[in-house]
């Protein structure tokens, strides 16, 4: 690592210190030929391969972002859609790679947006899944309740009335 002040290559570590969750690292040096100590991070990049084939690093504002136009009208906070993008982003961190395709991105926001909203699950898998017909939404819908996840509503009991003849 250069010194900033004297360019000089020789610098030694005086102080390690983890940041961002454990994302990264803060390193105080000294620089071995001016005396001068200075501070560098250290950070690991996740890159998000595109269709395209270009490579981004991995951006938490555009999942929120993504996932916002789903949750448009529902009951979800920006604090919801932030823990969703930590979470999409600690799934993604888990697989051990440094770089990962983008379909990667949108099959780990499936399954956080799912628990945070139903309706913003199927609004997001609509477009991400490229649903063509009613069936599409109705075979998703079946796999929902087939799961039995907890919408977060009460139940509604099914009457039958039958006439007397």
């Amino acid at each position: 690592m250069r010194c900033p002040f004297c360019r000089c290559d020789d610098s030694r570590v005086v102080d390690s210190r983890s940041f961002d969750e454990g994302l990264g690292i803060r390193r105080r040096r000294e620089c071995l030929e001016c005396g001068r100590r200075f501070t560098t991070t250290e950070t690991s990049v996740l890159y998000i391969v595109k269709r395209s084939g270009a490579t981004e690093p991995f951006s938490r504002a555009k999942v929120v972002t993504g996932v916002r136009k789903a949750c448009q009208g529902r009951p979800v906070g920006e604090d919801d859609l932030a823990r969703l993008a930590q979470q999409v982003e600690d799934i993604l961190r888990a697989e051990g790679q440094a770089e990962l395709p983008a379909q990667e991105v949108g099959m780990a926001i499936l399954g956080p947006l799912r628990d945070l909203d139903e309706v913003a699950y199927l609004r997001f898998a609509s477009v991400y899944r490229s649903f063509d017909t009613l069936e599409d939404f109705e075979a998703e819908i079946a796999l929902l309740r087939a799961e039995g996840e907890p919408t977060g509503r009460e139940p509604q009991i099914d009457t039958v009335s039958r006439e007397s003849g």
